[in-house]
């Protein structure tokens, strides 16, 4: 990065941890260069039937993929609302559309996510500030290894989607990029699907 002129700086955070998210917020508006764009990317999931998904892990999704993210947002979006530009990207999900199965905490953060998305939007737009999020369909990491390695699951999965495969980080590169642009000034509340064609089917 520094050969293009840029330089890079890694700050580590638990999202589980409202103290912590509360810190990097006061951090980051604290920086004599202010945030630009915010991608909020934080998150995490628990599986188990809801009669048996447990309030710790409710407590734990709905913090990490909802509060946290909106917490963080607060402190940078004020900054960016008074100097009158910035752009956020939320991650949703097509979960923030769908009920899903046995992801009770996740997808009522998503669906959160997709009404803050829209609520910040109303609020910040006039005053320069771009409020978006992408929904991602079903990506290969860590969180659906769990679908990835179920035969069955995974075969059930690929036939639904019009692409006929997973999707990979890469995917979801251009619409972010695309969000955070000038080319998106004019876009305000959206939740973008990225999800080869799932929700269309």
């Amino acid at each position: 990065m520094t050969a293009a002129g840029r330089t890079f700086e890694a700050i580590r955070a638990d999202f589980a941890d409202p103290e912590a998210v509360r810190a990097l917020g006061t951090d980051l508006a604290g920086r004599e260069r202010p945030v630009d764009i915010l991608v909020n990317n934080a998150g995490t999931i628990r599986r188990a039937p809801a009669a048996e998904h447990t309030d710790e892990d409710w407590d734990l999704v709905l913090q990490v993929n909802l509060s946290a993210r909106f917490v963080l947002t607060r402190v940078v979006g004020a900054g960016m609302a008074a100097r009158g530009r910035g752009r956020t990207v939320f991650t949703a999900s097509m979960l923030s559309f769908q009920g899903g199965i046995t992801v009770p905490g996740y997808t009522a953060a998503k669906h959160g996510i997709a009404g803050l998305t829209k609520a910040l939007a109303n609020e910040w737009a006039p005053r320069g500030v771009n409020v978006n999020a992408v929904a991602p369909g079903y990506i290969a990491t860590d969180n659906t290894r769990a679908l990835q390695d179920d035969p069955v699951r995974s075969r059930a999965v690929l036939e639904r989607i019009p692409a006929g495969r997973w999707g990979s980080a890469d995917d979801l590169a251009g619409a972010v990029v695309f969000l955070a642009s000038d080319a998106a000034a004019y876009v305000h509340g959206t939740v973008l699907p990225v999800d080869g064609g799932w929700l269309g089917r």
